[in-house]
Order: structure tokens, then sequence, then C-alpha cells
């Protein structure tokens, strides 16, 4: 009878577009184990019921197991009432699979309310390590969006969503004896599990940004029959919904394609704005790569980002040209033979017969340009180890994969409005702070520029914004000058591109009652590695390596504690292109990035960075090299017996400061600064202070001792 009611309860299933994946053959499962699962509604032990193999005992909470619906559809299961803090229960579990009996947990000991993965029990991974069974990790996506879940708030509901249900291979758990009574470690144990089987389901690796974008609009567009869902907005005070900006992307990129080519790259030179947003989406939607250029590195730099990614065409906007002074800037690329073209003139060209094709390309949920997963998404560009910039090259599987992750960690709803201010030229702006709510259906806001404190603060509290992403330099100021209501609605902050001191911390949890999160990641990793979220958060860590990525931690010469940590996944770059080489890509050997920071990594899995061995510093958020910084000393002092060594030592307000050391006192700050005028970078290559030392130390190799000659330098700081 029990097969009989699993065979219509399948064919029921498959009609309401229930779709079941197993990873392992049922004959190839072990003799026992425990079925691990997240818990979306009422319908998942029905759903299990009607798949798993084995004839598992479902353990279910007190509020599920008197669902009358769900015992009247699993009147042939077995079942049984558990509560997950009651050690008696726990007992009876090992017993039974002393008896090489099957059971299905829920380790969340609840339905989610958010979609995704609430608090976990440590009950799975003793009863596992107990009776060395394994753990079989399945994950339910997609019935967030049923109305018999508890998601209304959240998620938006659909009669009959389309549920996938995968069934990972079965992973048997080790615990070191001197974790065993580590409840924290336990809990870790099980949801590390469950946090993988999530990426793994989501992450499909075969989307691209804009194809990824349409898939978003479909599921969050909509807030009603008639009404549409407001997404994005700016200072313009225009809010923006999914159908404005796929019209925009269509009809900007069909007049994008009229002066570019295919796979060509095309510069950006502008602010937050939705204008950036839809010149990105609309570059992307015909096959040409944006190159994000940081116009605030100085005249120079950009001339040079230009060259290496071989940039012929850069589009901008003659009002922004003017309030951000770039006008010697668009002069030098001017004379450089590279094309500009501005915003306005081209809106002026848009005919009715452009947005007719837009509207039918929106309709027919059209891309318009052949395009693969792995093909290049974005180029960005980060300090270069010969002092030029060097550029980044991400593909729309690495930007659209560390999303995935990063949702695991930041999980967004329909009810969050994410406040960025971080610019889009920087991974974390862009991946982060801009497309990662695009893809996840939340609202985000863009600001152009994060020095306007008093405006910020005052937008926080205007929007009721609940999620925001920064630094640790911006935090502290907003903080200094916003009145404890501005951050009212706010769930949280993220900090990443420098380190958060406690100082910032506290007067976020004490002024304004918030909490403020840190991150870990770089432009080659798109950038997200690892980070703290509401689930597992260890102030002065920057959290757990997110799902997806493989890293080690590799020993370096002259360090006693940690290691470099290197890092491999699908957000890890394509590769660099070196200023050297314009135009030509160096990808990474064996896909493995050197991330240059060194850093220990804990029991838990929580990462805390000791040092880091990059020649480059962050000053308020932005890279500046070390190396580069060198290069303009040596130019200035030419003597054959002149050596330097450049690094950067922690700053109260600025997150680093650089100093600068050489054995002469011939050279002078005012000889530094006219040098790096001449060369026309920004302000932040000047050292904040020159100090004398005779002898530059270094190793044995003959390769500069950097790490000895920042312990002197923060002695004589008194540090």
């Amino acid at each position: 009878m029990q097969d009989f009611v699993r065979a219509v309860l399948r064919l029921l299933l498959r009609l309401a577009q229930v779709k079941v994946e197993f990873k392992i053959p049922a004959d190839k499962l072990p003799v026992r184990g425990i079925y691990i699962c997240n818990h979306v509604t009422w319908l998942d032990p029905i759903i299990l019921f009607a798949y798993l193999p084995k004839n598992p005992i479902f353990l279910l909470h007190s509020k599920l197991y008197r669902n009358k619906w769900l015992r009247f559809f699993m009147t042939f299961a077995r079942k049984k009432e558990y509560n997950y803090i009651d050690a008696v229960h726990a007992k009876r579990v090992i017993g039974g699979l002393k008896s090489n009996h099957y059971f299905v947990m829920f380790p969340e000991g609840m339905m989610t309310d958010t979609g995704d993965i609430m608090k976990i029990y440590e009950i799975p991974a003793i009863i596992a390590d107990k009776t060395s069974t394994p753990l079989i990790p399945i994950w339910i996506s997609g019935a967030q969006f049923s109305v018999l879940s508890e998601t209304a708030d959240n998620m938006p509901h659909r009669l009959f969503p389309k549920i996938h249900v995968q069934v990972g291979a079965p992973e048997i758990i080790k615990i070191d004896n001197n974790l065993r009574k580590n409840r924290d470690y336990l809990k870790d144990l099980t949801y590390r599990i469950m946090n993988n089987m999530r990426f793994a389901t989501a992450y499909k690796g075969n989307l691209t940004l804009l194809r990824a974008l349409i898939k978003t609009s479909r599921i969050y567009g909509k807030s009603g029959i008639f009404s549409r869902r407001e997404v994005a907005e700016d200072v313009k005070r225009q809010p923006q919904t999914y159908m404005d900006i796929l019209l925009k992307s269509y009809i900007l990129g069909h007049k994008f394609k009229e002066f570019t080519k295919n796979k060509e790259n095309v510069g950006v030179i502008l602010p937050n704005s939705i204008e950036n947003i839809v010149t990105f989406f609309g570059l992307s939607a015909y096959g040409r790569t944006p190159v994000m250029l940081n116009f605030t590195q100085g005249e120079g730099i950009v001339v040079s980002m230009c060259n290496t990614a071989v940039v012929k065409h850069i589009i901008t906007a003659k009002k922004f040209v003017v309030k951000a002074k770039l006008e010697q800037t668009i002069a030098n690329l001017q004379a450089a033979k590279i094309k500009i073209h501005y915003l306005e003139d081209i809106a002026a060209t848009v005919t009715l017969k452009d947005k007719i094709r837009g509207f039918c390309y929106y309709k027919m949920k059209k891309v318009p340009a052949k395009q693969k997963s792995t093909d290049t998404a974005v180029i960005l560009f980060t300090s270069g180890s010969e002092g030029l910039p060097k550029a980044v090259v991400l593909s729309h599987n690495n930007i659209i994969s560390n999303v995935m992750q990063v949702s695991g960690v930041l999980h967004l709803t329909l009810k969050d409005t994410l406040f960025n201010a971080l610019p889009m030229f920087h991974s974390f702006g862009l991946t982060i702070g801009t497309i990662f709510p695009l893809l996840s259906g939340a609202k985000v806001f863009v600001f152009p520029n994060p020095l306007l404190y008093r405006s910020i603060t005052e937008l926080l509290y205007e929007l009721r914004a609940t999620i925001m992403v920064g630094t640790d330099t911006f935090y502290k100021a907003y903080a200094k000058i916003s009145h404890p209501y501005d951050f009212r609605h706010m769930r949280y902050c993220y900090a990443g591109a420098e380190a958060v001191k406690d100082d910032t911390r506290r007067l976020f949890s004490e002024n304004l009652g918030c909490r403020l999160l840190e991150g870990y990641g770089t432009s080659e990793c798109s950038p997200f590695i690892c980070g703290n979220s509401l689930l597992f958060n260890r102030f002065g860590s920057l959290g757990r390596i997110v799902p997806g990525i493989e890293y080690r931690v590799e020993p370096v010469e002259g360090i006693e504690r940690g290691g470099e940590l290197v890092v491999k996944g699908p957000n890890v770059m394509k590769g660099y292109i070196y200023a050297s080489n314009p135009g030509v890509l160096e990808p990474l050997k064996d896909g493995w990035y050197h991330t240059g920071d060194i850093v220990e990594v804990d029991e838990l899995g929580f990462v805390t960075i000791i040092d880091r061995l990059k020649r480059f510093a962050k000053v308020g958020g932005e890279m500046v090299s070390l190396l580069a910084i060198e290069n303009i000393a040596r130019t200035v002092w030419k003597s054959e017996d002149f050596r330097c060594g450049v690094v950067a030592v922690p700053h109260v307000s600025k997150g680093e400061q650089i100093i600068l050391v050489a054995n002469s006192h011939d050279i002078t700050r005012e000889q530094f600064t006219a040098e790096v005028k001449k060369a026309g970078l920004s302000e932040l290559y000047i050292p904040a202070k020159i100090m004398y030392k005779e002898s530059i130390p270094l190793f044995a190799t003959g390769k500069a001792d950097n790490i000895t000659l920042k312990k002197w330098v923060l002695e004589q700081l008194g540090k």
C-alpha cells in the first residue's frame, strides 16, 4: 500500500512541477544514513516521502507533526514527533541507526521565513558522529515561492512554482576529540554541508549577466497583476523597474553597437547612477565588454588603463565631466586618440524605431548577442606589481557564481533596500553593491560620492534602507555625524576593502544600535572570498570562506604564524592583462590565485588576516601601489647608492598610511610631491612620512624584507 501511495504522490507532484535529482543511485547508498534537508514548506516531508529510498523515518517538530493535511498525506509514512533539544529523543535515533534505519531531519527545526538557511541545531552532527553514520544533504529550491511557505513578506508567491529537489552524496563527518563538546563547531559542520548543497543547486554556470537579469525580472518583477516593483534608484529620485532597466539597456546598447565592434572593450567613466547601470547592461547585451575606469587615479593612470585594455571608445556624460572636474582627463584621452561619447548626445539620437525595437526585445526576453558564460563580462583594474594598473578580466560566470556565493552570507528579500555609495569601478561596488541586489530581487539605491556624509545619512533615514555596503573609513565618518534614527531600519551594514577597527564597530553598536559585519575579497575573485553573517559572526575575523571556493594556506619565508591564502573557484578571474603586454590575457596557473595576504584559519573556519604581502596599500579603501612609490623615489634620487623601501602601517582614520624609508637624508617630501604631480598621479601616492635608515633589510635571497622593515617602522612610530 505504501508503494502505491508513493506512486500516486509522485504523479501528482510531477504535475505540480516538482523535479527531484539524485547525485547517487539508490543502490549505492550506505546501509544507514541521516537525510538532512532545508525546511521551506509543510509540503517538504510529503515530497521526500514520495521520492526517498530506504523507507526513512521522518523526525518532525511539533508544529509540523500536528498538521492535519501532512498527517493525511503521510498516513503510510514512518514519522515521529521530535524535539531538537531533548537528549532522550536523540538517544532513540541513535538506537534506530544501530538497527540500520534511515532518518529524515530538518536541522533548522522550523520552516524558514526568509527563503534561506535559518538557525541550525547540532543534533544531526552529534548523532552522525556517535554512530559513524553519513549525512546525506538535500536542498529544496523554488518552494520558497509557494503559497504553502511562510515567506509571504519576503518572497513573491505563486500557486504552482517550479520546485527542484537535489539529493546529494553521503558525507562522513570526522570530529576531533577536542571539538566534540564544542556546540558551535557541531552546528557549523551541518551548516557547511547544507550551504554547500545550496550553492551546488543554485549555481548552474550557464548564465550571462543579461540572461540572469531577465530571469530575475520574471520572478521578482511584478508586485501585482498590473504593477511592477521598483528595484533601482539614484539621486535623481526616479525609481526604475526591471522593465525600465532592460528597455533602456536594449535601446542604449543598440546605439553603442553603431560605433563599436563585437567583443570590443569599451571604457566607462560614469558615477554611481541608473545611467551607469544601463550602460553596463547595454554594452553587455550586445557583446561589448565594459571597462570600468577609475577616474580618481589621475590623468596619467586613466590613459594607462585604456592602453592596457586597448580601449578606443569611452562612454561618459558631459554634466559628470564638469562636476567631477575631469576636463583634463578627457583632454588627455582625446590626445591619446581615444574617442569620447557622451550619453546626452547618444540619447538625442534615439528614435521611435529604437524604442519599438527595444520594447520588442524586452517582450521576447531576447539577448541580442550570442554569448557564453565564460565570455568576458567586465574589465576592472587593480595595482600592478610593476607600479602601473593591471586589468582584471572577469567572466559572466565569475560574477554570477560570486553572487550565488554571497547570497548564502548576505541574504536579501523583497523588503530590503541596499544602499551603495561604493563606485562601480571597484569590484565591491559593482558586484556586491549593484549586481547582487539586482539579481536577488531587492532594491538598490546607488549614490555617486561616499564622501558626502551628511547627504548619505539623511538618505538612509528617508529611504528606510535596510542594508548598506561600505568601508571602515566611510562608516566611521557616517557614525560620527548621524542620528540614531538614520539607521533604525538597518538590519546590518557590511564592510570590505579595508579592516574594520574596534572603535568603528563600537560606534555603530553603541551609538546607532546597528551591527557592522566584515567581509573580505579581491577584484580577482569577483570579489567576495569570505565573510561574517547574521548566522555566524566573530568580531576581528573576516568570517568564513564561501561555498565553491577551494583554498590552501601556503607557508611564507619570514612568517611564523599563518601563511598566504591561495584560492580557486568559479569566481576566480580569467586572468590579468598587463600594461607591458596590452590586450593579451594571461590566465592564472592551474586556476589558483595567490591573494598576497597572510592569514590564519581556525577550526571553525574563521579567517583572520595577519599581514599583507602584496605590494599595495589601502588608503581610505583605495589601492595604491607601493612599488610605484619606490620608483618615484628612485626618479627623484638617482644615486647608485640610493636604497629605499615602502610600507603601509595602520592609520586611525584612513585605514592605512604609507611610510617611505630611505638610506638618504636628502630626499624630501616636497620633491616627492612635485614628482607625483608631474606624473599625473593621485595625491594618495605621496607618503605620509619619510624616514631614514642606513641599511634597508633584505632576505638571504636578496629580496627586500618588507616584513622586518615594517616592524622597524612600527617601533619608530611607537606602535
